[in-house]
């Protein structure tokens, strides 16, 4: 019998096969990538440096940009060096650990968006009950919740997915290592590991979608009792960022996992839409559209540009 085991590499093929449009695609997503890091931590520093916005909503909202800093960094530089790369080749010990960081940060996103949809609907329907609701403690503990879960859940899909042993196609038609990709690669009974995959992001990702769901049906049910159009403006206003990113997020999360896995165009597109753009949209969503985040900014640039006077 031929030891399947023995295969060492995948290949990524990845966006293009053209030299040329290859090198416009690095440039392209090395700006991205360049935009994301500075957003995010521009973000970071913003939050942690202004004492307005030590509140739960902006510490999630930290947490959302470490989470992104994350979870463009697991796929975008091995993207941007096969761009590069004529042999486009990755080590499967590599792709299962690139796999396993897609999955995992990608369900703490899931379980983190989740978390600030339920801190949106405390602070729209129980306003005066909020500081008391969603203490440090609370807030904390389901940060490391939304981590502990998300690990957990790609740990075991992983630690399932290390015994595959793998046949002579070696071709991933895709640009990173994802577990769904994996399977077809596999000479073993991928019956199992297919079901596990399907029933954990069934639970985690849909489970989450359900509770952002139900927060935002309390919200508006909650405007909508308002009597005075200003004062609905003025709680819409208030979640109108974290509603953006939902739908940045799921929507394109929801149409790539519901594709099946050829490498698509559409596929693709979709992909990069919620690991590559979603974290670099993410930091402009929230300082365009948050009056105290931009204030805070205003305040941060004024105190340092005041000290280089």
């Amino acid at each position: 019998m031929k030891n399947y085991s023995a295969i060492s590499e995948f290949i990524l093929l990845g966006l293009s096969i053209d030299p040329s449009i290859q090198a416009i695609l690095f440039v392209l997503f090395l700006l991205i990538y360049l935009f994301t890091l500075m957003g995010n931590f521009l973000m970071l520093l913003v939050i942690r440096a202004d004492s307005h916005l030590h509140i739960p909503m902006y510490f999630f909202l930290q947490q959302l940009s470490f989470l992104d800093l994350c979870h463009s960094s697991v796929t975008v530089p091995k993207m941007l060096e096969n761009l590069l790369s004529e042999s486009k080749t990755i080590f499967v010990e590599s792709c299962l650990a690139q796999a396993f960081f897609v999955f995992a940060t990608g369900g703490t996103e899931a379980c983190l968006l989740a978390v600030m949809a339920y801190d949106r609907c405390i602070a729209i329907t129980s306003p005066l009950l909020y500081g008391q609701v969603m203490n440090n403690q609370l807030c904390v503990g389901m940060v490391w919740s939304s981590w502990g879960l998300a690990f957990a859940d790609a740990l075991i899909n992983i630690l399932l997915a290390v015994n595959l042993d793998y046949c002579e196609d070696q071709t991933i038609p895709h640009f990173s290592c994802e577990l769904s990709s994996l399977f077809p690669l596999s000479c073993s009974d991928t019956s199992t590991n297919f079901t596990l995959l399907l029933c954990s992001s069934f639970l985690h990702f849909f489970g989450t979608f359900l509770m952002i769901v139900l927060s935002y049906a309390r919200i508006v049910f909650t405007i909508l009792s308002i009597s005075s159009t200003s004062g609905r403006g003025k709680a819409f206003s208030t979640c109108s960022s974290h509603l953006t990113t939902v739908i940045l997020f799921y929507g394109s999360g929801f149409l790539s996992y519901l594709l099946p896995t050829s490498g698509s165009p559409l596929e693709m597109m979709f992909s990069l839409q919620y690991s590559v753009i979603t974290p670099m949209l993410n930091p402009l969503i929230y300082s365009l559209q948050n009056k105290e985040v931009k204030a805070a900014m205003g305040r941060i640039f004024r105190k340092y540009f005041y000290s280089l006077m």
